[in-house]
């Protein structure tokens, strides 16, 4: 039965591209959830799967030079968040990090979300997921949504001459309809910072 099912999931991840995550729920339909990470259990063993995390795998994607390559972790964090149809949001470090306010690289990344609560080991790093307000996930600005949390994280009135000119850079790349929408969400100093983007555009 279990090579059956193996077979079944088999044929099923390979209609999808290398590199894709997949979720043992994904297989519901192949058979019952023991009989699905049994048979999940010998793909990995057999190499035709790799188990990133608890309950979570891929076909990885194959590299000339480097060999097998599996998804980074952002892309894992964002998978389960389409899986859990739940936003979104990088906070702390990763913020500062993804902003280039930062060359630190945290080994544990945090976000908000309207999802559940949870946090995920992905290797030796963590993925944390903390429950936020709807308020707080919110924003819709690729960019302006990473300056509010980057920008929290720096704290008010600590941000330097250099990093608030670099945020306003930033934020001139971010849609003007987006940024409009996402300054309501921020704390009033913060919003100062972003409102000079928004006058500049104006003139």
């Amino acid at each position: 039965m279990t090579n059956k099912i193996a077979e079944l999931i088999l044929i099923k991840i390979k209609k999808a591209r290398r590199g894709t995550l997949f979720f043992g729920d994904d297989f519901i339909s192949k058979g019952n959830s023991e009989a699905v990470r049994k048979a999940l259990q010998r793909l990995v063993k057999s190499g035709e799967l790799v188990r990133i995390a608890t309950g979570i795998y891929v076909r990885p994607e194959i590299d000339p030079v480097i060999g097998q390559v599996t998804p980074g972790i952002e892309a894992i964090a964002k998978a389960i968040a389409r899986r859990d149809k739940a936003r979104i949001i990088p906070t702390g470090v990763y913020a500062l990090n993804r902003l280039g306010l930062s060359t630190q690289v945290s080994m544990n990344l945090v976000y908000l979300t309207d999802g559940a609560a949870r946090k995920v080991k992905v290797g030796n790093r963590t993925i944390t997921f903390k429950k936020a307000t709807p308020k707080n996930v919110s924003a819709i600005g690729a960019i302006s949504s990473l300056v509010i949390q980057a920008l929290k994280t720096i704290g008010k009135d600590k941000a330097t001459p250099y990093e608030t000119e670099k945020i306003q850079l930033l934020l001139k790349k971010e849609k003007i309809t987006h940024l409009q929408h996402d300054i309501r969400l921020a704390p009033e100093w913060i919003r100062q910072i972003m409102q000079q983007v928004i006058n500049d555009d104006k003139e």
